[in-house]
């Protein structure tokens, strides 16, 4: 017989081990980094039904999320381990996939954006979704802007609340430079490199001409994949209407409605029943996916702190975490 401890023993260890921290940090005998997590047994995503409409339900629509800035890298936090959103939404994606009884998915839509690389990871992964035969309405929620909207046009059809924001179709890259700091304070940063260009757009050198050529150069290719996907996934529109509307602005709901970025303006209820017409079917049974542990109430709700093992963790300190170059410098992110 598996020995599955009870919550009640799992907090008693917490505590004692979260006690031990505060020892530790007392003495002087800190280490890097602590990591204090209950291990579930089910670590897998799990199907939970939101709701059914029938006993006898003639197919399954899932609600699945892609929610906060999206990025090919797992996140992290002082709570939570963090989850790969790739990964995450790929996962859930494949569960929907693989399931034969779900006819239809509603990709919950609530993001500012984030790296090309992740936004275009992601538009291959709904597309291969939609290879399948089962239909997907993209749903935006608060904000469906530059990465966001980017997914958002693999779906059938795109439908947004009264209040979203939208667009933003565009990439940008920042850089910082602080080389006059760093001569009134007399620090000089010393660089040896392979070519001239190796160390382009790093803050302690000037940004030459040169160098600014390359990178626009890039953002402009970046540009042109973006609008492709755009007319791609708006057969109303043509690359020239998409060029004028891809100024990196952003529209409201019956802006976009108007420039035929999107489809419908309406909400959750009216993007389930959408799918269920798109999918044939009459009566359905509403799903989402989580993390054992981890219960989203309904259709609206967020599926909190999920790390990426399937643990769900009290206390995840990384003192010596170095967040500088993990980023990745070319975004399409709506950033205000």
């Amino acid at each position: 017989m598996r020995y599955t401890p009870s919550t009640e023993t799992c907090l008693q260890k917490s505590t004692v081990a979260m006690l031990g921290l505060i020892l530790l940090t007392t003495v002087g005998c800190l280490p890097d980094s602590f990591l204090v997590t209950p291990v579930s047994s089910q670590p897998e995503l799990k199907e939970s039904v939101l709701y059914s409409e029938s006993a006898f339900a003639d197919g399954k629509i899932a609600i699945i999320e892609m929610d906060g800035v999206m990025t090919n890298a797992r996140k992290s936090g002082l709570l939570t381990n963090g989850e790969h959103p790739v990964a995450k939404l790929t996962e859930q994606l494949d569960a929907a996939r693989r399931d034969s009884a779900v006819k239809g998915v509603v990709l919950r839509i609530n993001s500012p954006g984030g790296t090309v690389t992740a936004s275009e990871l992601m538009h291959c992964e709904i597309k291969r979704l939609r290879a399948s035969g089962k239909p997907v309405v993209a749903m935006m929620m608060d904000v469906a802007a530059s990465g966001g909207y980017y997914i958002a046009c693999a779906a059938d059809e795109i439908m947004a609340c009264k209040s979203t924001v939208t667009g933003s179709i565009g990439v940008v890259m920042q850089t910082m430079e602080v080389t006059k700091t760093m001569e009134m304070i007399g620090v000089k940063a010393n660089t040896i490199k392979s070519g001239d260009q190796k160390a382009a757009g790093s803050p302690f050198e000037k940004l030459e001409p040169q160098q600014r050529e390359i990178f626009q150069n890039i953002i402009n290719e970046l540009y042109g994949q973006f609008v492709d996907v755009v007319a791609e996934g708006r057969p109303e529109l043509s690359r020239e209407e998409v060029l004028t509307l891809a100024d990196g602005r952003v529209y409201t709901a019956s802006q976009a409605l108007e420039h035929k970025l999107i489809d419908r303006i309406g909400t959750m209820r009216d993007a389930i029943e959408l799918a269920k017409e798109k999918a044939g079917v009459k009566k359905a049974k509403v799903i989402s996916y989580r993390r054992p542990h981890l219960q989203a109430a309904n259709y609206y709700a967020r599926q909190d702190q999920d790390p990426v093992t399937g643990r769900v963790t009290l206390l995840n300190v990384d003192l010596g975490a170095n967040e500088m170059g993990t980023k990745a410098p070319f975004m399409y992110l709506w950033s205000h």
